[in-house]
């Protein structure tokens, strides 16, 4: 599978209907057992708290903390943000911030990003702002962009600004630490088509490729819009994965089974188009990321190389 990125999400606050909490040594052991048996990326939620109707509330320890300290606790695994929330900070902040994690880890960031969305309840809650969300993000990355590939920003916008603001300290990366935009819609397609090295879209209802298939489609027409070979950027998914289930699910609804049926099911995304997934682990523990393990040995096997 050469040139297919495979990675796992770690949850970083609570899961489940027991709201069991991960603290950060669960996450701490997560990252590096998932770096030991070969996962390619680890990627870490940006999300506050959840407050899903009828049910109790549910927290998250901050994204940023955490994207540095697992940066901190690894060698190889490339660590990506999954995705920061440009409603939540401010652009050249977050810029700031790729930069450090970069550096934390010595060159093995993927910085993810996206607009942002308001959760039930979450961004009032924060006093964050609930309108023109997608306008903001918009803007948002006419800062962002070119102080992550320039150096340096001047902005005078409706929502945010950038006064010759310079991408100062750099890490062992100066403008070029990966960037991947989380969105979906023709506008978000379009944004991801003009700037991002990897486009990234969350499943829905099924993980393969009668959902995926026409984002992909979607994408690779944004990209002719704006003039751009869709050859020169990365298709990637986050999936629902379930390790620990005995069989696939009938309709795609997770990726599960045996060993080879999820090395099946990966295999047949990775050849509808995606360079990359991301596979978001239910349960959220330590056993289901070694239950992985088989998996990874057989996409292994396939001849994969791990992107430079």
């Amino acid at each position: 599978m050469d040139g297919f990125d495979i990675g796992i999400v770690l949850v970083t606050g609570q899961w489940g209907p027991e709201r069991t909490l991960n603290r950060w040594t669960d996450v701490r052991e997560m990252a590096r057992r998932a770096e030991a048996i070969g996962f390619d990326t680890v990627w870490i939620p940006d999300e506050l708290v959840w407050f899903p109707e009828g049910k109790p509330a549910m927290g998250f320890w901050d994204g940023v903390s955490m994207a540095g300290a697992v940066a901190a606790v690894t060698s190889r695994v490339r660590v990506g943000t999954w995705v920061l929330s440009a409603l939540h900070r401010n652009p050249g902040i977050i810029a700031k911030t790729a930069e450090t994690i970069d550096e934390i880890s010595d060159g093995r960031c993927i910085f993810g990003l996206g607009a942002g969305h308001g959760w039930p309840g979450q961004a009032r809650a924060f006093g964050l702002p609930e309108d023109h969300v997608f306008d903001r993000f918009e803007e948002a990355l006419q800062v962002i962009v070119p102080l992550m590939r320039e150096g340096r920003a001047s902005v005078e916008g409706t929502f945010h600004a950038a006064r010759d603001l310079v991408q100062l300290p750099q890490g062992p990366r100066p403008n070029r630490i990966p960037l991947m935009l989380g969105v979906l819609g023709p506008r978000g397609m379009r944004l991801a088509a003009r700037y991002a090295d990897t486009w990234s879209g969350y499943s829905e209802h099924r993980n393969d490729m009668v959902e995926l298939g026409p984002r992909i489609a979607a994408l690779e027409a944004a990209c002719a819009e704006v003039g751009r070979d869709p050859a020169t950027i990365g298709r990637s998914a986050g999936l629902d994965l379930r390790p620990l289930e005995a069989r696939p699910h009938p309709d795609a609804a997770w990726v599960g089974g045996t060993p080879e049926q999820m090395a099946d099911q990966i295999r047949a995304l990775r050849d509808g188009g995606l360079t990359r997934v991301e596979l978001f682990p239910t349960p959220a523990t330590v056993e289901a990321i070694e239950a992985c393990a088989p998996v990874l040995e057989l996409l292994h096997a396939d001849g994969r190389k791990v992107p430079a």
